[in-house]
């Protein structure tokens, strides 16, 4: 089984890497795991006429390292083998295209992020991406 685990830094995602750890030492089958982190740009378009792209990348994917962290060390000492991915873009699309073209057969997300109280139900992406994506979502409080 292939899953794919979106994570923000978030305390949602980081409870699904938490059930994603548990739930690859449940199933008997192999499992892969990968991790993705997607920043959306767009909030950097003034910056862009002041700041090479490839200063905005080293800056992106700083933070995306920092947000992996806690879900990289949740699989680590559950002793489960994980790869991980970093793109830029708007973030349900990204992931959702990325669940398609490496044939993820499941995605375990966390349903809020860091955007809080603007979407207090379901956030905007995992909503969107449940909506969207062709796999199974697994949404985790």
């Amino acid at each position: 089984m292939k899953i794919l685990l979106p994570v923000d830094g978030s305390k949602s995602a980081l409870n699904a890497a938490k059930y994603v750890a548990k739930l690859t030492k449940e199933l008997s089958s192999k499992c892969s795991v990968t991790l993705i982190s997607v920043h959306d740009d767009v909030g950097l378009g003034h910056v862009k006429q002041f700041v090479a792209n490839s200063v905005i990348d080293d800056y992106l994917r700083e933070v995306s390292e920092k947000e992996l962290k806690g879900a990289q060390k949740v699989l680590d000492t559950a002793g489960v083998k994980h790869s991980m991915v970093i793109k830029r873009g708007n973030i349900a699309n990204e992931i959702i295209a990325l669940a398609n073209k490496e044939k993820f057969d499941l995605i375990v997300m966390g349903s809020k992020g860091r955007s809080g109280i603007v979407d207090a139900i379901m956030g905007s992406v995992a909503q969107r991406v449940s909506n969207n994506a062709k796999q199974a979502v697994l949404l985790i409080k």
